[in-house]
């Protein structure tokens, strides 16, 4: 399956969360699109739609394809830990997600493109490549342009009311970022049960 491009708020409404911020459009119709919209919502789901949901849910919020997620997966299985915990934690560290976390993006969408044309560095190295894993210790700088720059500037004044995340330091002045460390998967709200995911795929 190709990746996501259309509407968001027909996916946020569809699932019954907003999965890409505030949706005035889940707000105002809290059921899913479609002339059947309001009367799909009584209908009983069987255990497994339940978990294939929370898996598109995930997937769809991180804007990665069927392929993409399931390579996740397996490299979170491969590690020693809780599996869910881990694919979480492997999802925060993509670059274009770390981007969006420090405000340089307005949705993860707009993330992505922000690293795809070239504006980030990692480590003084240039990445454009937005499933980059990013590690403790990295430091991720805006390009030394004026029109990166200034892109990056108009855009943390539009997100400046978002929270830091408590494993990320930013130096706005010098557009300069530190990933201090592996996030907890209790600090991260990604409105999905994660354990359905995995009993999805352990089937």
């Amino acid at each position: 399956m190709a990746r996501h491009r259309g509407p968001t708020d027909r996916i946020s409404r569809r699932f019954g969360v907003p999965l890409f911020g505030p949706s005035k459009a889940l707000e105002r119709r809290p059921y899913p699109p479609g002339q059947h919209g309001a009367r799909g919502m009584r209908r009983k789901q069987s255990d497994y739609s339940i978990a294939l949901a929370e898996k598109q849910k995930l997937r769809l919020q991180y804007g990665l394809m069927e392929k993409q997620f399931r390579k996740y997966f397996k490299e979170a299985q491969r590690q020693y830990g809780v599996t869910g915990d881990i694919l979480v934690q492997l999802l925060e560290s993509r670059l274009d997600n770390v981007v969006y976390r420090l405000g340089l993006g307005s949705t993860r969408r707009a993330s992505r493109q922000f690293v795809g044309h070239g504006h980030v560095k990692v480590n003084g190295r240039r990445v454009n490549i937005p499933s980059y894993h990013v590690k403790p210790g990295d430091v991720i700088e805006v390009v030394d342009s004026n029109k990166s720059k200034g892109l990056a500037n108009r855009v943390l004044d539009s997100t400046q009311a978002r929270p830091l995340m408590d494993w990320l330091t930013l130096d706005k002045d010098n557009l300069s970022a530190k990933m201090e460390r592996v996030p907890e998967a209790d600090e991260i709200d990604t409105m999905v049960n994660v354990q359905l995911v995995v009993e999805l795929y352990s089937r």
